[in-house]
């Protein structure tokens, strides 16, 4: 008995994860639009309900790496050293997952396709939009709790804002040096660099407060 729950989780996981596949193989080959969802269901062979079972959005399906990169950021923000300022810690996590080649922060052919299907497509921009809003709200109330400042702190929000920007600039400046270079060593340079520029400005623009 103790096993079927295992089991269970299992194959929801790995029928979740080939419904993704298949869209991001559709999305990528046809652009988000040109994809239905009936499309989708049968490239991964599932009836419609089990798509939206799993994914409530299509931008979902596009966007399917976004909770476990957020769940990294939060988790290093609240598990910090507390002699460590959030920034460094999330300058150092940069780092770290550029190290381990992280699948959601890799630059590569189908990265490059994946930025230009975004860049195509108007409700994928503004999911994305959405996303980043989303972050900076968890971000901020995870950086002013672990601080025991109020959830709305405005110094925190600030905090969250800035290193959401920064990380965006590295994101979108690491995929053009890729695009125009075709190696991703460039790019990984590229995206630290300005990670670590952007650390730089955000601890001069947080100094004195909570969070510096």
């Amino acid at each position: 008995m103790t096993d079927r729950p295992n089991r269970q989780t299992r194959k929801r996981l790995a029928t979740r994860q080939s419904i993704s596949d298949a869209a991001t193989r559709l999305f990528l080959e046809r652009g988000f639009e040109g994809v239905t969802i009936d499309e989708i269901a049968a490239a991964a062979d599932v009836g419609r309900m089990t798509v939206f079972n799993h994914f409530p959005r299509k931008e979902d399906m596009f966007f399917d790496q976004d909770q476990e990169a957020r769940d990294v950021v939060l988790d290093a923000i609240r598990s910090r050293d507390p002699e460590m300022a959030p920034v460094e810690k999330l300058r150092l996590l940069a780092h770290r997952l550029i190290a381990e080649d992280r699948s959601y922060i890799r630059f590569f052919d189908e990265s490059r396709r994946f930025v230009e299907t975004v860049a195509a497509s108007e409700a994928l921009k503004a999911r994305a939009r959405a996303i980043r809003d989303e972050v900076v709200r968890s971000m901020t109330e995870a950086l002013a709790t672990s601080f025991g400042r109020p959830a709305s702190d405005p110094d925190a929000y600030l905090t969250a804002s800035l290193l959401m920007a920064t990380w965006t600039v590295a994101f979108i400046q690491a995929h053009d040096v890729y695009r125009s270079r075709s190696d991703p060593e460039p790019a990984k340079a590229a995206f630290l660099a300005i990670i670590d520029r952007g650390a730089t400005g955000i601890k001069a623009a947080i100094a004195g407060t909570t969070y510096a």
